[in-house]
């Protein structure tokens, strides 16, 4: 990223600059733990809208779990006019914020800000889900929180879910880990008994994959400022089952260790990697890993989008990461 780091706004360069600076040296300790109460501190989080919409969008949140602070923030659309008997209905995206599954939350500004964007432009109802966080809480504790909240929907969707959401036309997204959960939904999806839910697509941006073999990606861009090899190793060990390595079926899905889903019907999948993100190689080999299952897969690639590129309207990506995202559940909902 550092290589074009001249052609982004001043306020992304100052955004990474104090992230990566803040991240390495308060929140990431020399001894492998993370400043929990600092990062909480400094992580603004914000309060849902359900009565005053913001910029056409109410906020609501749902509590699944109190114990294992399991809940969800559902964004619904409201600018539609239709009537009740005529209503267009909107597919039903469920969410999984990125951060190497060690920290924020979906009430994060950045990930509200998003998941605003999202609902407004694609538009569709989102989910955003709330899940426990590493290393406190280790794998599989995400994809079993990210799973109860689809059943929980699959099941009581009349109490939470505005009229015009359509399950039949849901998909799954989420960026970097989130990406990955993603990924793992649709697998526990396949092999799982939804009634209400059909699971139309996989939107899987930048997804957090990876390995015991360095890439040339991650060798080129181990100083990134967001997602620097030193710094995913460390999220993986604090995610992954104490004893095991990269090559663990959660994080290298389609490595030595990995579960064949070449018989499973997947859904079809949109891959969005980015030129300066040092992830890029991992996520090519699950573009490539699904081609060769036989899946129905898309990848777009942004030659100057760094990690996390989405959450940055001001980036000249976004806007043609919104199209792509819309056509992709256009095309899969016209079938």
């Amino acid at each position: 990223m550092s290589q074009n780091s001249a052609d982004l706004p001043w306020k992304v360069r100052l955004f990474t600059s104090l992230f990566s600076f803040t991240f390495k040296v308060m929140i990431r300790r020399s001894d492998g733990s993370l400043n929990r109460l600092l990062l909480n501190f400094l992580d603004y989080k914000t309060s849902p809208s359900p009565d005053k919409p913001i910029d056409g969008v109410t906020t609501t949140d749902f509590t699944i779990d109190e114990d294992r602070s399991l809940w969800f923030r559902l964004y619904n659309p409201v600018f539609r006019t239709s009537t009740t008997d005529n209503e267009v209905k909107i597919p039903v995206i469920f969410y999984f914020h990125g951060s190497g599954f060690v920290c924020l939350a979906a009430n994060s500004k950045l990930f509200d800000d998003l998941c605003y964007r999202l609902a407004r432009l694609l538009p569709a109802v989102i989910i955003s889900v709330n899940y426990r966080l590493a290393p406190e809480h280790r794998y599989p504790c995400q994809y079993e929180d990210g799973f109860d909240v689809i059943k929980f929907i699959d099941k009581s969707y009349l109490e939470v879910l505005p009229n015009h959401a359509n399950l039949k036309h849901s998909f799954v997204a989420g960026d970097s880990a989130g990406g990955n959960l993603a990924h793992h939904m649709a697998l526990k999806a396949c092999k799982s008994e939804l009634s209400n839910i059909k699971l139309t697509g996989v939107i899987a941006i930048q997804p957090f994959f990876g390995g015991e073999e360095r890439t040339g990606s991650e060798i080129k861009l181990s100083r990134d400022p967001f997602v620097p090899m030193d710094t995913t190793d460390w999220m993986w060990r604090s995610f992954l089952p104490e004893g095991s390595n990269r090559d663990h079926q959660a994080s290298n899905v389609f490595g030595p260790n990995s579960v064949d889903i070449s018989e499973l019907k997947f859904p079809a999948v949109l891959v969005i990697i980015g030129g300066l993100d040092p992830l890029q190689d991992w996520q090519k080999r699950y573009y490539e890993g699904l081609k060769k299952s036989g899946k129905e897969v898309y990848l777009v690639e942004y030659v100057n989008a760094f990690h996390s590129f989405h959450l940055f309207p001001c980036v000249p990506e976004f806007s043609l990461f919104i199209k792509e995202v819309k056509d992709f559940m256009q095309k899969q909902m016209s079938r």
